[in-house]
């Protein structure tokens, strides 16, 4: 990874003051996903104030935010129908099968938000790849600290996305999706385990 770094955005906040933070997040530019652009200029304080989700901010050599991911746990029910045998094995580390609803219910490390700040050009030189792979080191720390083992992300269902969690370095699975009424999206949950 080049010359980036990720920041607890409560660091941040204790380095540079609420006001400071808010005001540099609200120039935060996604518009490839609204949705992320609207988290980080209005919510991403706080959430990680409340407790709620941590905001990762990643910085480059002159201290412009390039990116974020989002980082929370969520309880996750799995399906046992549809799993191959690799993967059973690998969530029965982390979860017994309720036989009465053949599934599984784990608490997984949930990535919440995850993009660039098209703000700066040089955040052109962050690749998709290199912002996951950071966020996997985020959460392997913490799964040093207090174990879990599963990721789970969503995202809308567009093949471009897709191909990038499924791609070779990220490595992501489909197991199931959910229509959102609210933003009439569906939505592809995938997740790893680490």
């Amino acid at each position: 990874m080049s010359n980036f770094t990720s920041v607890n955005i409560l660091d941040m906040i204790n380095a540079i003051g609420e006001e400071e933070l808010q005001l540099i997040l609200s120039d935060f530019s996604c518009p490839k996903n609204h949705e992320i652009e609207e988290f980080v200029r209005k919510n991403a304080i706080e959430f990680a104030k409340r407790k709620m989700s941590i905001t990762y901010l990643v910085v480059d050599g002159e201290s412009r935010i390039v990116g974020i991911f989002t980082l929370t746990h969520k309880a996750v029910q799995l399906l046992d129908t549809g799993l191959t045998g690799t993967v059973r094995r690998k969530i029965q580390r982390h979860a017994r099968l309720d036989e009465e609803t053949d599934s599984y219910m784990l608490s997984a490390f949930l990535v919440a938000q995850f993009g660039k700040n098209y703000q700066y050009e040089a955040s052109a030189a962050l690749t998709g790849n290199e912002l996951m792979d950071m966020t996997i080191v985020t959460l392997k720390e913490i799964q040093r600290q207090i174990g879990g083992g599963v990721v789970y992300l969503e995202c809308e269902d567009k093949p471009k996305l897709l191909s990038f969690y499924q791609n070779k370095e990220n490595r992501y699975q489909i197991f199931g999706d959910r229509y959102s009424v609210r933003d009439s999206v569906k939505y592809i949950q995938l997740m790893k385990i680490i």
